[in-house]
């Protein structure tokens, strides 16, 4: 059996894949099998799904790439990589290379014309680099791997290697990091991060910090990647956080059905318990929609019969969990801090939106992909990390209940997107021209109809009014002007955000594709894909 661990041996056999942890990568299995002096190491996923299982085989300063090999493959590459050949980079194109293609879905970058037999791409590195290294116009190349760097790279359970922070500059977490909440879950969403912090500091009692890691909408993967491939960056990020508030507990909350990903955490946080201030515990919850937002998973945790969002004020800040001061991330937010406190010159706090985000790429795509994406970029790159099953025709930006539209060319920032109309959880749906506009949008207003609290009536009530109109357009009745006044009312004085958000799929698809619903109105579908779908 092949060694675990990198510890600064050469050459390091690495599989990345998305398996559940718990089970063991086919890839894995071959390599151990066939290694007997390399170190065989499983990391977690890239985020680029089509090229998974990824093996990465690094001798000195130089790692190769092998997208999705076979087991028997598999095998022939730690061979290669026992008996050296790897270093040499094989002598003969016909018989033991190949040229790198020009596209394609597996396609990992320029590197030398002439590979050892079967890889894909080879990029020379630091031979103490910590992150990924990418190679040029590759999948792995769209965007920035600033949080996602250790993904793929690292082995995820191995504290040595993760340069931890918390304990030496945790204090550092300054009130000016300017950091935004980021997705649905996080209870400053797209507000600063710090206001929360300061009014859990001012606030009596024992402060908290709860990571909600529970989504159990499936189109938004970051935080899933984060968890598998870089957990202790985001333990990391927690303790940091807790040192700044003051406090001694912290919870992750994660979905009761994800068992493998609770294993995997158990051992995290085990790894990193002599590393960290703060050693969370692990809490499960409901895997229904409604429990993800943060008030509404402070009720699960707490055991509550009926899961639903609390009015506020107060804010979790002053009354959480328990009653406590409590401070509500996603792990996205918290590997973001720890990033800040690692490299406080890749945040500027004057910025008016800070780091980076996390976007997953899905929809009408062969192979979802968790790219991460710089404030001065546009959302449209994430189109580079995909291939789509047909011709593009819109796309729904933020999530189940995010808006639609045709234009990408969005920085992916919270105000930017706003202002375009769309939502900021991470997730871009890439749409091809098979859909259609008023059943997409239609769908959308059903799932909140049947997927809010039901807590206040302009969730309650209003989710069923926009579905009825929705209706109604394929009756013949397109009422548009009723349908943005319902919206404007919901989206004002709904107590939750499935209610505030449910009119935005609808009236940012009336908005770029108002002909289509006048034609549903008059009884033809332009995509010819629906009849009535509601």
């Amino acid at each position: 059996m092949g060694k675990s661990g990198t510890d600064g041996r050469s050459p390091v056999v690495r599989i990345s894949s998305d398996v559940p942890w718990g089970r063991e990568p086919g890839a894995l299995t071959a390599a151990r099998d066939a290694a007997d002096t390399v170190a065989v190491v499983r990391t977690g996923p890239t985020g680029i799904t089509e090229l998974e299982p990824l093996v990465l085989v690094t001798a000195g300063d130089r790692t190769w790439f092998y997208a999705d090999p076979d087991p028997s493959t598999v095998r022939s590459i730690v061979a290669d990589a026992e008996s050296g050949e790897l270093a040499t980079g094989g002598v003969d194109g016909d018989a033991h290379g190949q040229d790198i293609p020009a596209d394609g879905p597996d396609h990992l970058g320029d590197g030398p014309d002439i590979l050892p037999d079967g890889a894909d791409g080879v990029v020379e590195h630091d031979r103490d680099v910590s992150t990924l290294p990418v190679p040029t116009d590759s999948l792995l190349s769209v965007g920035r791997r600033r949080i996602l760097g250790p993904c793929g790279w690292v082995d995820p359970l191995d504290p040595s290697d993760h340069d931890f922070v918390s304990t030496s500059r945790g204090a550092g977490v300054a009130a000016d990091i300017g950091l935004l909440g980021r997705g649905r879950g996080d209870a400053t969403e797209d507000e600063a991060v710090t206001d929360a912090w300061e009014r859990v500091r001012e606030t009596d009692g024992d402060p908290v910090l709860v990571v909600n890691a529970n989504d159990a909408d499936r189109r938004t993967r970051a935080d899933r990647i984060l968890l598998a491939g870089a957990p202790l960056s985001v333990l990391d990020g927690v303790a940091a956080v807790a040192e700044y508030v003051g406090a001694d507990d912290a919870v992750i909350y994660v979905p009761e059905s994800d068992t493998g990903l609770q294993r995997h955490l158990e051992r995290a946080i085990e790894a990193a318990d002599t590393e960290l201030s703060v050693v969370p515990q692990l809490v499960a919850g409901p895997d229904e929609y409604r429990a993800g937002g943060p008030t509404a998973a402070l009720e699960a945790m707490e055991g509550a019969d009926r899961i639903e969002p609390r009015i506020q004020p107060p804010s979790p800040a002053e009354y959480g969990l328990y009653g406590r001061p409590t401070v509500v991330h996603t792990p996205r937010t918290f590997a973001q801090v720890q990033y800040a406190i690692r490299d406080p010159d890749a945040f500027d706090p004057a910025a008016a939106d800070p780091g980076t985000r996390l976007v997953t790429v899905t929809g009408d795509v062969t192979d979802r992909a968790t790219v991460e994406l710089d404030s001065t970029g546009s959302i449209g790159a994430v189109r580079e990390a995909v291939r789509m099953t047909g011709p593009f025709k819109m796309a729904c930006v933020g999530g189940v209940l995010g808006g639609i539209t045709r234009d990408l060319d969005v920085a992916p920032t919270a105000q930017s997107l706003a202002a375009a109309g769309l939502g900021t959880d991470g997730v871009v749906e890439l749409l091809s021209d098979e859909r259609c506009a008023v059943a997409t949008a239609g769908e959308r207003a059903r799932f909140a109809a049947a997927e809010n609290s039901g807590r206040c009536v302009p969730g309650r009530e209003g989710t069923q009014q926009l579905t009825e109109l929705l209706r109604e357009v394929y009756r013949g009745s397109f009422e548009t002007a009723k349908i943005r006044e319902l919206g404007r009312v919901m989206q004002r004085t709904s107590n939750c955000k499935t209610g505030a958000h449910a009119p935005r799929p609808v009236v940012t698809a009336i908005d770029q594709f108002e002909p289509e619903f006048k034609a549903h109105a008059n009884g033809r579908c332009p995509s010819g894909t629906c009849t009535e779908k509601l």
